[in-house]
């Protein structure tokens, strides 16, 4: 009964903390009841309508991932993924820039942003919070500065892009795999990933080693800011005339996503692809709420409560298991001659 209970709170403490197999389990449970909940939901037209969606919002929250890693929050992700947007659309509309160029910079605008960001919270010490929230007004205003307050229509070609597929998969699906996948194994398997999980976990211990704190922050940052700008990009190429506020609607979301994933908000040990699993859940979950006819206010709330939820259960368990070894280490043995008749 010992090892029972002992193996069971390691199974509960594996699926609530740093692990893909509690968000994988889940996931594929909600795609097995949505057709039972609500009959084609998972038929062709509806899923791939999802896809696209669910990607974008992996690509966002891995680089959100980074920056939860190291202890932060990045609040200016709707400024990011609005830069972003605006760029890739808007500089070939309105200045002429050939589409190349202006997909780099939606990319590339946001990692240096990002950047900045790393700076003005390692170097400058200002608090994640404060600082992402002040970047995000500034760069909201410069989407509007760019912009002249009206949006801009995607080029043909970064529509037909993000709305095609290859082998029947869409491209933002391939994308968004190729870039969790990557993310996730620079950071379990290389020495950066090893470092920014030292970084995470104490930055007093990682400096004790040798490690460069500050390089390893900002890298988190400024990978952060190029997976917004990737993100943006190809919502704006999918949405095809992108609204300004474009960004908006995926700063909860990609906080349920690193949390579901098991990121703790304390920092330390993260998983890219968790988050990626995690990602995919949220949008289904969206998904099966709208075929239910829910309001978008109603599905937000839907995500809350699972976010807390989560929080919860990830924050009670191991209390739980503790007092349940407690009791047990406790319980008094019984006389030597209690068992004979």
């Amino acid at each position: 009964m010992t090892d029972f209970t002992g193996q069971a709170g390691s199974l509960w403490r594996r699926m609530l903390s740093g692990s893909w197999v509690g968000i994988t389990v889940a996931t594929v449970l909600l795609f097995a009841l949505s057709p039972v909940i609500a009959p084609g939901s998972l038929a062709p037209a509806p899923l791939l309508s999802m896809l696209p969606f669910a990607s974008v919002l992996a690509i966002v929250a891995a680089g959100q991932t980074l920056v939860v890693q190291q202890r932060g929050l990045d609040l200016s992700i709707p400024g990011m993924i609005a830069l972003a947007a605006v760029l890739s659309t808007g500089l070939p509309q309105n200045y002429g820039w050939p589409l190349w160029a202006a997909v780099i910079a939606g990319i590339v605008g946001p990692g240096i942003v990002g950047i900045v960001n790393g700076v003005l919270v390692t170097v400058f010490k200002v608090m994640p919070l404060v600082v992402t929230l002040g970047m995000n007004a500034v760069l909201l205003g410069t989407v509007f500065f760019i912009a002249n307050g009206t949006p801009s229509g995607a080029p043909a070609e970064l529509n037909g892009f993000a709305l095609d597929r290859t082998l029947g998969v869409p491209n933002t699906l391939l994308i968004a795999i190729v870039v969790v996948v990557l993310a996730g194994l620079v950071t379990q398997k290389s020495i950066i990933g090893r470092r920014l999980t030292a970084v995470g976990v104490s930055e007093r211990a990682a400096a004790a080693l040798g490690i460069r704190v500050n390089m390893y922050q900002m890298f988190a940052y400024g990978f952060a800011g190029l997976a917004y700008g990737a993100g943006g990009v190809l919502l704006a190429g999918y949405t095809k005339t992108p609204a300004l506020f474009l960004g908006d609607s995926y700063l909860l979301p990609t906080v349920a996503a690193v949390v579901l994933g098991g990121t703790a908000l304390t920092g330390g040990i993260a998983s890219v692809i968790a988050t990626g699993i995690a990602a995919l859940f949220l949008t289904q979950l969206g998904q099966l709420l709208r075929s239910l006819g829910w309001q978008d206010a109603l599905q937000l709330i839907a995500q809350s409560v699972v976010l807390i939820a989560v929080v919860l259960l990830r924050e009670l368990v191991p209390v739980l298991v503790r007092r349940s070894r407690a009791r047990r280490e406790q319980r008094p043995l019984a006389p030597a001659g209690a068992s004979a008749g």
